[in-house]
């Protein structure tokens, strides 16, 4: 797992030896079981970093705020990679780790918003996450909050669900430019799309580009690029999970 970046520390571990990226393996590491689904999680560690290291505004200090910015995990199965970069931002300790999927444990096989600090949503069902982060950028739009951001990771193959389409057709033609969708392709979709993943939002009125998974510098310029007037898709690809290896 590389990257082409040089990562920045957390601002939330007020007290403790910051944790850099470096130390994310180790943190996931600390997690076992047979239910990890390994590929999934590793998929999304890159960008997952970036997007909570340089481009989100929310910290457990501003966790429940209403002016933060929202991210949504609807690739929920697999959620290992984003537990440990909850832990390393300070959301819950890192001790917390090594009990997931265990029965008194808060960290689930699925994230669950009531008992994981930080996550917005309960997820793991295909293709709920990017229909919830519509309507929580048309919440957000109703209460007249213009500023917090909504950004919701799914994984290529929730592509193959209709409501992502129902979701993304609505989104572009409503102008939600609060909302942003990353999508990690390993190659699980079963159908794909002529054109390539981003062609899809294109076709929807939506802003899209697609980069390399594990280019911290690119997916950071990725996330910051202006999209004014459209939501924004960034597609970020990363090797078949059968080749991936934790």
């Amino acid at each position: 797992m590389t990257n082409t970046a040089t990562d920045t520390a957390p601002e939330a571990r007020t007290g403790e030896d910051p944790i850099g990226f470096g130390e994310l393996p180790r943190l996931m590491g600390l997690m076992t079981g047979d239910e990890k689904h390994g590929p999934a999680a590793t998929s999304t560690l890159d960008a997952l970093w970036v997007l909570y290291d340089r481009v989100l505004r929310v910290s457990p200090a501003t966790a429940t705020d209403p002016g933060r910015d929202r991210f949504l995990l609807s690739k929920g199965h697999g959620p290992m990679a984003y537990y440990a970069v909850l832990a390393a931002k300070g959301f819950f300790p890192v001790d917390w780790l090594p009990g997931f999927g265990a029965y008194d444990s808060p960290l689930g096989h699925h994230p669950d918003r009531e008992l994981v600090p930080g996550a917005e949503i309960g997820s793991g069902s295909l293709g709920h996450g990017l229909p919830l982060a519509v309507g929580t950028a048309l919440g957000l739009r109703a209460q007249g909050r213009p500023d917090p951001a909504v950004w919701v990771l799914i994984g290529d193959a929730e592509l193959d669900e209709g409501s992502n389409h129902e979701a993304l057709a609505f989104a572009g033609a409503a102008g939600l430019d609060r909302l942003h969708t990353l999508v990690i392709d390993n190659s699980s979709a079963t159908h794909g799309w002529h054109g390539g993943i981003a062609s899809r939002f294109e076709a929807a009125g939506w802003s899209a580009t697609t980069v390399d998974g594990r280019d911290h510098r690119a997916l950071h310029e990725a996330f910051s690029a202006p999209h004014p007037g459209r939501p924004h898709a960034v597609v970020a690809r990363v090797e078949p999970k059968e080749k991936q290896v934790f």
